[in-house]
């Protein structure tokens, strides 16, 4: 995903002042029956497994409106006759029927509650077809607020996206809207003005010319989550490429207005790039089957699976910033990179609840330096994300609360990466650390998984005892601080500013050599050689140090 929009601001401005962090949803602290029926794994959802979708709209740009069906089937799990789905207002659901039979809908706020009239039989698959229209919520500051972004090119025509991370794909479609259920493909038919192509997820089946409109059918051959699914409508022109990958032929595809063919033709090198070095620290790129494509956007740029959005202008870095200042950022256009590491951290690897959203973008935050890494080495990979510390606010938790759709703090970009880097000095082995990154992506494949999960395997793979170095970073806001003094040919150190049980071993620096240390809350002593010691710590730990009489 992209970055928040504070870190933005933070850069334009060139200030030293403190920037509220802005996630994609409002921070609230109080929270709706509503919240939890948005956020939670209701009864109502809880019984069906989803197992496949055909999502197909018309979609009317001059009067930003849309009208189709989405037709669910699943498997039942359970016996129940009421089925959640989810459609935001002020589209409306204008029928549901299943076996050709109209069903009734109970309307609860962006929940709809269909009371299915057949027997559901435990091991049955079923479906239902739901229809729907209306003009969807118009983005105002995509992709940070959500919905259709209805715009024109330079030459006049529609040029028209959707994104909706955070607020919930049921923002334009009808869908189970709840990340812990991904669906195991789907078809997307989209049509169009004649004049305009529509360019979703997945391979593209067919084209059906209907005179004055054409429908495009998409079809995704891997799992989903809901809000990576898009549309994507303007006069584009393709081309394309094959990469030779860890699983053999990839087939690249690139659509952007005409216009910007021979800038994206040069620019967008980034992405054979990309996937070479990210395949090399993540594994083979999850998605073989549906291909991989860059689709130019009006809006910055978004990880929708198998059709990443662009929008960065075609410039290196961010909008043509570097967000490190240290030069290492402006070596690559940021938004193909950062997007494209979300096919294994977002895509592949998805998290449950929007709570744990840090797996998604504190990893893929990571992925950037690592970029770096391949191309530039070591030093300019730790250069690159120490540089991302200036914008870390350390106001609120990584994590949000559960069950409530609330993500936590934006944190969960640099400081999340910033975390990860450090976890690396601790394993202190390049090529276990890269082996790890690539074991996670094949154990998690293609599910949805809790921190508690992420947690567990990174433990039980570094062979650390990580609770409490989590429990730091991600469930407090405090930042380790190495209290230290010297005197008489000796040091004393601890940890302050810590949660329980931090025992964080430390690589320092003293005079001309370098020791691990091994700090706790008590005060521990190691004898020196040099009554004028000095002493620095290794930067590439996120903490803090103060030297105390």
């Amino acid at each position: 995903m992209k970055y928040p929009l504070y870190i933005l601001v933070f850069f334009v401005l060139i200030c030293a002042c403190k920037v509220k962090p802005q996630g994609l949803l409002s921070e609230k602290n109080s929270f709706t029956r509503l919240d939890t029926l948005r956020g939670s794994i209701t009864p109502e959802r809880a019984w069906w497994d989803l197992t496949y979708y055909h999502l197909d709209i018309e979609v009317n740009p001059s009067k930003k409106y849309i009208s189709g069906k989405n037709t669910i089937k699943y498997t039942v799990l359970n016996a129940n006759n009421s089925m959640q789905i989810d459609l935001q207002a002020p589209l409306k659901i204008t029928k549901v029927t299943q076996d050709d039979k109209e069903l009734k809908v109970i309307h609860d706020g962006n929940a709809h509650f269909v009371q299915l009239i057949k027997d559901q039989k435990i091991g049955n698959s079923e479906s239902v077809v739901v229809y729907y229209k209306g003009n969807p919520k118009e983005a105002i500051k995509a992709p940070w607020d959500g919905g259709f972004s209805w715009k024109k090119d330079s030459n006049g025509n529609d040029f028209v996206a959707t994104s909706c991370q955070g607020v919930g794909a049921s923002l334009w479609w009808p869908c189970k809207d709840h990340m812990y259920d991904e669906v195991e493909n789907m078809r997307i038919s989209v049509t169009v003005p004649s004049n305009l192509m529509d360019v979703s997820n997945g391979t593209l089946e067919s084209v059906e010319d209907h005179g004055t409109t054409k429908t495009y059918n998409w079809f995704v051959n891997n799992p989903i989550n809901n809000y990576g699914v898009n549309v994507n409508i303007g006069d584009y022109t393709h081309f394309s490429e094959i990469y030779k990958g860890e699983k053999g032929p990839l087939k690249m595809d690139y659509y952007v207005l005409k216009d910007n063919l021979e800038k994206a033709k040069k620019q967008f090198k980034d992405a054979p790039k990309m996937m070479k070095a990210f395949e090399y620290w993540f594994g083979p790129y999850p998605f073989y089957e549906d291909g991989y494509k860059l689709v130019e956007v009006p809006y910055l740029g978004m990880e929708h699976q198998s059709s990443v959005t662009y929008g960065n202008k075609y410039m290196q870095g961010y909008l043509g910033r570097d967000l490190s200042g240290t030069g290492w950022g402006l070596k690559f256009d940021f938004i193909i990179i950062h997007e494209s590491g979300h096919e294994w951290f977002a895509n592949n690897i998805t998290n449950k609840d929007i709570a744990d959203m840090w797996i998604h973008e504190s990893f893929t935050n990571y992925s950037e330096s690592l970029f770096v890494e391949y191309y530039y080495g070591k030093k300019a990979a730790a250069e690159y994300v120490i540089g991302l510390r200036k914008t870390i606010g350390n106001k609120s938790t990584i994590i949000g609360q559960y069950n409530v759709n609330n993500e936590g703090s934006g944190d969960m970009y640099n400081k999340g990466g910033n975390m990860l880097h450090t976890l690396r000095q601790l394993v202190d082995n390049d090529e276990k650390w890269r082996s790890i990154l690539r074991k996670m992506n094949k154990t998690f494949y293609h599910q949805t998984v809790t921190t508690a999960q992420i947690e567990s395997f990174l433990i039980t793979e570094t062979g650390i005892n990580l609770t409490a170095f989590f429990n730091q970073y991600l469930r407090d806001i405090k930042i380790p601080t190495l209290e230290y003094s010297i005197k008489n040919k000796q040091l004393k150190y601890r940890w302050a500013n810590v949660v329980a049980n931090f025992k964080m071993p430390l690589k320092v620096g003293v005079n001309t050599k370098n020791h691990w240390i091994y700090p706790t809350e008590k005060w521990q002593t190691l004898k020196l050689s040099n009554e004028k010691s000095i002493l620095k710590v290794d930067v590439n730990f996120y903490v803090y140090h103060k030297e105390i009489d």
